[in-house]
């Protein structure tokens, strides 16, 4: 059975196909059509004769278009080496369904007499389901025929609708030369979400203007089918666009990753990100409610249609809130967005969810009134640990030992120090006082540095008892730029990040080699993650440290080009001196929202560009080393306007610029 990581992707969200490199889909593991958390199809495979044909190439041309090719054995010339019956799939994945035209040519020089078989089947599981291997136990629909073209098939509100043209069956009489066509169109109708949230594709999926042109080659193709996978999973809220996570599991709205990855492409696609504040602001928190995680003003991990039963006792609410860095995220994203340009009246519209926010941090997200931010699953059914790590290992002792909740994550106190400070700025900017946030979170700052530094860094966590969880982590990586720690804190900070123990070679290792259970395939305990990276890469440019950055960026320029230039989710993370290109993560999903969008996040960090569009004025600080001599980018977006600019030998030149901002 192929692991998730061998699987070919065809993607336009909400619709997704996984197969082998076959093209043949035979309801075996993961393989299937998706839509809206439902597996569509489990089984459309193709036959001559009763055999399946023997595939020899798939051809990628697109995220959502793939030819699969094949040889037809036991028909056409026998005394030749060269194939000479072919059977060509060509799947195209739309907003709302996939169309597949399977062609049979002859190419031999005898007259090619056979019968050709479309099998169908499905389960109509849930992606929950198939994830946790419990749609392995459950039986396929019997469809329903409309003449044999037609089929159908219903189960719980669903109906799936299979078109075929000319039939499931069909006896084709080729002469030399000739080809035969069946066309296969499928679609679905889904029941009305119990929660009124509907996963929908956007209107439409424009070409991004955005482009490079480096002399490292591996960045312009990094990019660019990057930028195409932020196409593919894009999703709408009414006219509200954002990132589904990552197909198949996350192809949905969920705060913290659609609120990071919309946050690194503002750069590129400004409305993106308004759109995702808007979606999520549209369910942030009015009560509290333990069995969801719901607070006031807390903005959701996760939204779906259903209730989803991961397995082993994870049942999330198809509305859950269980997340602990969210909420800051959002405020962080709506003050990256204003000063990138976003409109004025769109900020102004969102002040009362930015005010319920920054309440929440003060009033609900420190149950214990300590000063910190730490969270504990109090509905005994959802995610034990609810930073970006939540896994129930994710955070350990050195001997393995998990620590024990309520867990005080340090990049969440990280996130929600820049979430007051800038919060504070953005009420500022609009008439009113932010002092009571300045005064906040500069408490906070006092508080952290006495309570989380442990063996010379800062710690992963604080546990239940308010120990500081030992055991060096890339955690630490997301607390650059936040303003949190001070110079020779962040100095500190960037030189634990170089060591060996974390950096793979291939990227930021989640925990270091020295720990007892470290493990380069563990979820978190030792893999990589591309936004991981990308986001201490952020803030290490951020705060002058640019050859560690570039080292970082390397790393995942070597890893882009093992993977074909789709970073998937994440990968393993023995590094450079085990191995020569990175270990697929075997459940990996790909493309990947925040791993598509680090290619962005890099690229502009690396040039050091700060507007301040609602001030007038944008800041132009380059690194001062780059892993590249020359590096061009055009169509970056400052508002209604665009930016382009020259790196070359570390000499900046500006191609194209607002005139109302002063540099």
């Amino acid at each position: 059975m192929p692991q998730l990581h061998e699987l070919v992707i065809a993607l336009a969200a909400p619709w997704v196909v996984l197969s082998p490199r076959s093209g043949q889909l035979t309801g075996t593991g993961a393989e299937g059509v998706y839509a809206r958390d439902r597996r569509i199809l489990s089984r459309l495979s193709v036959t001559v004769d009763g055999e399946p044909p023997v595939p020899i190439h798939a051809d990628e041309r697109s995220a959502s278009v793939h030819e699969y090719v094949a040889v037809v054995e036991g028909l056409g010339d026998s005394n030749r080496h060269d194939p000479t019956v072919m059977l060509y799939r060509t799947r195209e994945v739309r907003s709302d369904g996939v169309t597949e035209r399977i062609r049979l040519v002859n190419r031999s020089r005898a007259t090619v007499e056979c019968r050709l078989d479309v099998a169908l089947g499905t389960d109509l599981a849930g992606t929950a389901a198939v994830r946790s291997g419990a749609a392995a136990d459950l039986p396929e629909l019997s469809p329903a025929y409309d003449g044999a073209a037609r089929l159908h098939w219903d189960n719980s509100g669903t109906r799936v609708t299979v078109h075929l043209d000319p039939g499931v069956t069909a006896r084709p009489r080729l002469e030399p030369g000739e080809e035969f066509t069946v066309t296969l169109r499928v679609a679905a109708d889904f029941p009305k979400p119990t929660t009124a949230f509907s996963i929908d594709p956007p209107a439409d999926r424009q070409p991004y203007a955005f482009a490079v042109d480096c002399n490292d080659k591996r960045v312009d193709r990094w990019v660019t089918r990057s930028l195409a996978d932020v196409q593919a999973l894009q999703l709408a809220a009414g006219d509200d666009r954002y990132l589904g996570a990552g197909p198949p599991w996350y192809l949905t709205l969920f705060g913290r990753d659609s609120l990071i990855s919309s946050g690194m492409l503002i750069p590129v696609d400004p409305e993106l990100a308004a759109g995702t504040l808007r979606a999520l602001a549209a369910w942030q928190g009015t009560k509290v409610d333990p069995d969801s995680a719901e607070q006031p003003g807390k903005i959701p991990h996760e939204l779906r249609a259903e209730v989803a039963d991961h397995g082993g006792g994870l049942v999330l609410p198809a509305a859950y809130y269980g997340t602990h860095d969210a909420t800051q995220l959002w405020i962080t994203t709506l003050h990256k967005a204003w000063r990138w340009g976003m409109p004025a009246d769109q900020v102004r519209d969102l002040l009362p969810n930015l005010r319920n926010a920054l309440t929440w941090m003060k009033e609900y997200s420190d149950p214990d009134d300590d000063g910190f931010l730490e969270y504990i699953d109090e509905s005994g059914h959802g995610l034990a640990n609810q930073g970006w790590k939540d896994s129930a290992d994710a955070v350990q002792w050195p001997d393995g030992t998990i620590a024990s909740a309520p867990i005080a994550l340090c990049e969440v106190q990280g996130y929600a120090y820049a979430a007051a400070v800038r919060g504070a700025e953005l009420l500022e900017a609009h008439g009113e006082s932010g002092d009571e946030w300045r005064v906040w979170a500069a408490a906070l700052q006092e508080r952290f540095r006495s309570a989380f530094w442990v063996d010379g860094y800062p710690a992963i966590a604080l546990d239940g008892e308010k120990n500081p969880v030992a055991g060096r982590a890339s955690n630490m990586g997301h607390l650059l730029g936040t303003g949190l720690l001070d110079a020779d804190e962040e100095l500190t900070v960037a030189e634990v990040l170089a060591g060996a123990d974390l950096d793979s070679g291939f990227g930021l290792r989640t925990l270091t080699t020295a720990m007892t259970r470290f493990n380069p395939l563990g979820y978190h305990t030792g893999s990589v993650w591309p936004h991981d990276t990308a986001m201490a890469v952020q803030g290490l440019y951020a705060t002058g440290h640019a050859s560690r950055a570039s080292s970082y960026v390397e790393g995942l320029m070597r890893a882009a080009e093992a993977f074909d230039y789709r970073l998937p989710e994440l990968y393993g993370g023995r590094g450079l001196a085990d191995e020569s290109t990175p270990t697929p993560y075997p459940l990996s999903c790909f493309p990947q929202a925040w791993a598509a969008a680090s290619a962005i996040a890099v690229v502009v960090a690396a040039l050091g560009i700060e507007p301040d569009v609602p001030g007038g004025t944008l800041v132009l600080n380059p690194a001062e080393t780059m892993p590249w001599e020359s590096l061009k980018v055009s169509g970056l977006r400052l508002g209604n306007d665009s930016l382009s600019l020259h790196w070359q030998s570390g000499e900046l030149t500006v191609l194209e610029a607002p005139e109302g901002l002063t540099r």
